[in-house]
């Protein structure tokens, strides 16, 4: 059996920023990183941005050249899944390989949440996770005139911008009775509706879906609950995910949506830490709620922080949330997080596809979502951490820079 010092199980942005912040702490013990995929650590967002579109490659979206990880003495165990962990600092692949530990991290991500009707097994659907899940829409792309989307989240939006600008006849099928309901103001979600449909998406909001069609293996259409019938070469599943948990709650660690973590990202096991999508903790900027955070920064951040305590330093996680999506030509960047909000002003205006949405509560700054609107990104920051009283008449006005808003 061999036996590291620190193993680390996943190997995305939580994964491999923990084991980079190992060695840059000097910390001198034995790692090993765990991936159930083939491929060296590589950034997600670009799987359904650049690297979808194909104006990057591979290799560009590397989190480190391959070379980096053994001249960090880093070991990567690629390919192997892991099963099971035990109360005697064990784990166990699904290869059957025992690994053993002296301290662990687990940095697992989550897995997409599939549909569950009929037909949602056919070999062209697909979801946006995996670098092979995109490989395999790519290759078929050539073959490809209709594309079906099943949900309107950054995803499944990415996407749908994507391949309009390859060309495909895009429909985009959401649910809810706007796009980004969960995570965003109506402001923002009828802004993107907008431009998706300006573009030539075929975009529904409130829309049912029954189950999908399949001829030979194939799905040749999504049938709709009021019976419309939509034909389609290709169906891109973008509803979210599961987290990657199974392990540790069988071991006994607490956790319902995700792991749950302390401040210093401990699971209720011991010598266990949990990092990035699957941890599940309380986090101030969504004012003390249990929460977790799909997103890069969440994942390096987090990942900082249990390798500080590792390394017996307590500096306990309290990172602002931040976010971003491109579509088109347009970058939106997020910071803080709007959840509970009870007021919203709008800055700009969406004709001029330059603007911000404020998210207040008890008349506080506590989201920006920036299109096209970097200043107010980078000076709204300080508004959310400050959690100051301001003047909402000079809020709303974009020509008084943010930084510039006196006090209420």
């Amino acid at each position: 059996m061999n036996h590291y010092d620190v193993v680390i199980v996943g190997a995305g942005h939580a994964g491999a920023q923990a084991a980079i912040s190992l060695r840059q702490l000097g910390f001198e013990g034995s790692v090993a990183m765990i991936g159930d995929e083939k491929d060296p650590p590589y950034e997600r967002p670009p799987l359904s941005k650049e690297y979808f579109a194909g104006d990057k490659s591979f290799d560009r979206i590397l989190i480190r050249p391959a070379s980096f990880w053994p001249e960090r003495k880093i070991d990567l165990l690629l390919g192997h899944r892991v099963k099971t962990v035990d109360a005697q600092a064990n784990i166990l692949t699904a290869g059957g390989e025992q690994i053993g530990y002296g301290k662990l991290i687990w940095a697992t991500g989550g897995s997409p949440r599939m549909l569950t009707c009929n037909g949602a097994d056919a070999s062209n659907v697909h979801a946006v996770r995996r670098r092979d899940d995109v490989d395999g829409m790519m290759a078929k792309l050539d073959q490809i005139e209709h594309v079906t989307v099943i949900g309107g989240g950054y995803i499944g939006l990415e996407a749908a911008a994507v391949l309009t600008k390859l060309g495909k006849k895009v429909v985009v099928l959401e649910a809810l009775d706007r796009v980004l309901a969960r995570v965003a103001g109506e402001d923002l979600s009828r802004f993107y509706e907008a431009e998706h449909r300006a573009h030539g998406v075929d975009l529904r909001t409130g829309a049912k879906m029954d189950c999908i069609e399949v001829i030979d293996g194939k799905a040749t259409a999504v049938l709709m609950q009021d019976g419309e019938r939509i034909e389609t070469d290709m169906v891109i599943v973008g509803i979210g995910i599961i987290p990657e948990t199974g392990p540790l709650i069988a071991a006994g660690a607490a956790g319902g949506n995700g792991v749950d973590v302390d401040e210093y990202c401990r699971t209720s096991l011991p010598d266990i830490y949990a990092v990035g999508d699957c941890a599940s903790h309380a986090n101030r900027f969504a004012r003390g709620a249990q929460i977790r955070l799909e997103s890069v920064q969440n994942a390096n951040d987090q990942a900082k922080t249990a390798v500080a305590h590792i390394m017996g330093k307590e500096d306990a996680y309290d990172a602002v949330p931040w976010f971003w999506s491109n579509q088109y030509d347009l970058k939106l960047q997020t910071v803080g997080l709007s959840i509970g909000h009870d007021h919203t002003i709008l800055r700009g205006d969406p004709a001029n596809r330059s603007f911000s949405v404020l998210y207040l509560k008890a008349g506080k700054v506590i989201a920006l979502d920036c299109v096209n609107a970097v200043k107010d990104y980078v000076q709204g920051r300080a508004h959310v951490l400050s959690g100051a009283l301001l003047d909402q008449v000079q809020l709303a006005d974009p020509a008084i820079p943010l930084k510039e808003v006196g006090l209420a």
